[in-house]
């Protein structure tokens, strides 16, 4: 069994999820974690996972959605997250690749967000795209329940800052691609307990599928077959390894699976 641990399911066409979560099943894929990524998707990625029983949810707002927020967004996420039953508080973090003009309210609601996630004993799913060191900063001053470092790229020196931060390391297609060489030497070196796999569908496809064809969460079998074959393991025992490892990130997620 395979665990998707980041698909933002709720960005697919609604006439094609049920679909889709077949085919994931069909896959072996068992469970997918949808994370939020704004206030205007906190109830609908509620309601999506209440329609099958595979899917689990995060609830946050990413930062390139940041300048849609305001601090009565945060109090609302507060109130969904009391009443609700998110697996993490995310999809937060910092992202300098798309823009550093707005850092400082980026930082703002990072820092809040981590706030949340602290006062309800919650772990975070981190956006961290070329702000890895900024990420770190803040987690060293809000000591949150780890979580996953989402789409991590980063070095093997803050790879094992996050480790020992209490964090798992997501690698998804990105990973896949022939000149991929540094995240495929991270993704076979790092500690095998670090490692949790996930698609970002429908964004981040693997290596083999076609520009038309979209990224699904099905395809995480394929991914972890691929880290199974560059760590020499069985892609069986690899399934069960990142399940629990997913588990581990995600307390919660490991208490509703059983």
């Amino acid at each position: 069994m395979w665990i998707d641990s980041h698909c933002h399911l709720d960005f697919f066409p609604a006439q094609i999820i049920k679909k889709t979560i077949k085919s994931a099943k069909n896959s072996q894929v068992n469970n997918i974690v949808i994370p939020s990524v704004s206030p205007k998707n906190l109830s609908q990625v509620v309601d999506l996972a209440g329609q099958d029983d595979s899917l689990f949810y995060a609830l946050g707002f990413h930062p390139m959605y940041i300048d849609e927020i305001d601090d009565s967004d945060l109090h609302r996420l507060a109130e969904c997250v009391k009443n609700s039953l998110p697996v993490a508080i995310g999809e937060i973090g910092i992202d300098l690749f798309a823009r550093k003009d707005n850092i400082k309210k980026q930082e703002y609601f990072l820092a809040s967000q981590l706030e949340i996630a602290i006062n309800f004993d919650l772990p975070v799913i981190l956006h961290t795209r070329n702000a890895i060191d900024l990420v770190l900063k803040y987690l060293r001053r809000y000591r949150v329940k780890g979580g996953i470092a989402h789409a991590f790229n980063g070095s093997n020196q803050q790879a094992h800052q996050f480790i020992d931060l209490g964090f798992k390391l997501g690698f998804g297609g990105a990973m896949t691609y022939p000149r991929a060489k540094h995240i495929q030497r991270l993704a076979k070196e790092l500690p095998i307990e670090s490692i949790v796999l996930e698609t970002d569908a429908p964004d981040m496809p693997p290596f083999w599928l076609e520009k038309s064809q979209q990224n699904q969460p099905k395809e995480l079998e394929k991914i972890g077959s691929f880290l199974a074959q560059i760590r020499g393991l069985d892609p069986h025992k690899m399934a069960k390894i990142i399940s629990k490892n997913t588990s581990q990130a995600l307390p919660m997620l490991g208490k509703l699976c059983t």
